[in-house]
């Protein structure tokens, strides 16, 4: 394939992964692309588990969102020299007021409300104060983008979870309010491939990695 100005595209191998654990994910407080929160002691051991697990994959270049939490979870990978970067479009969605606070029974309604609501379709909603998954679909265009006119054959991406989910759908043509079919958990993996014009997954999930 090739781009408007003649530019050949190469295929590429992605490995796509969320980040690790944090003190808010064990706590269950809501942390979106307003809390810069960092891994805890059983996140840096995720980390450690996947780079054992990876390191002989020969990856041309990492990109990570600009939140420290993603950037942790790939740092002996960018020890080891391989290029990086980081994209604010990978960051994940805004939560709105109710980043940074333990959701209580009660918030849980609203919450799941809007959940619901964009499972049903109404993927424009909102949280409020925060980003609806369009919004995040929007900025992850630029980014991913930026990640498919790289000549690099084999890439490490990682993120956060809704933002992934979104970041799927987009890779793989899914409507929006499909984002769920997508799970995960901290630091798990999908891999895919890209033909420079279509996207398969060969991993769906995976957490073989971690013991």
């Amino acid at each position: 394939m090739r781009t408007k100005n003649n530019q050949e595209l190469k295929s590429k191998k992605i490995y796509l992964i969320r980040h690790g654990q944090t003190d808010f994910n064990q706590q269950g407080i809501v942390q979106g692309s307003g809390v810069d929160s960092s891994l805890n002691d059983k996140g840096r051991y995720q980390a450690s588990q996947f780079y054992q697990a990876y390191k002989h994959v020969k990856f041309d270049k990492i990109y990570t969102s600009s939140l420290k939490r993603s950037i942790e979870s790939v740092q002996t990978f960018i020890d080891d020299g391989i290029p990086n970067e980081q994209l604010s479009g990978l960051n994940e969605i805004n939560w709105g007021t109710r980043e940074g606070t333990k959701v209580t029974p009660e918030e849980d309604v609203y919450y799941h409300s809007v959940i619901k609501a964009w499972q049903d379709g109404d993927v424009a909603l909102p949280i409020e104060g925060g980003e609806c998954p369009e919004d995040v679909f929007k900025r992850q265009t630029k980014a991913l983008k930026i990640i498919e006119s790289d000549n690099s054959e084999t890439i490490l991406i990682c993120m956060h979870g809704r933002a992934m989910r979104i970041l799927l759908c987009q890779m793989l043509n899914y409507p929006l309010h499909c984002m769920d079919t997508f799970g995960h958990s901290n630091l798990c993996l999908y891999i895919l491939n890209y033909s420079g014009s279509i996207y398969s997954i060969e991993t769906f999930n995976s957490t073989n990695h971690l013991k």
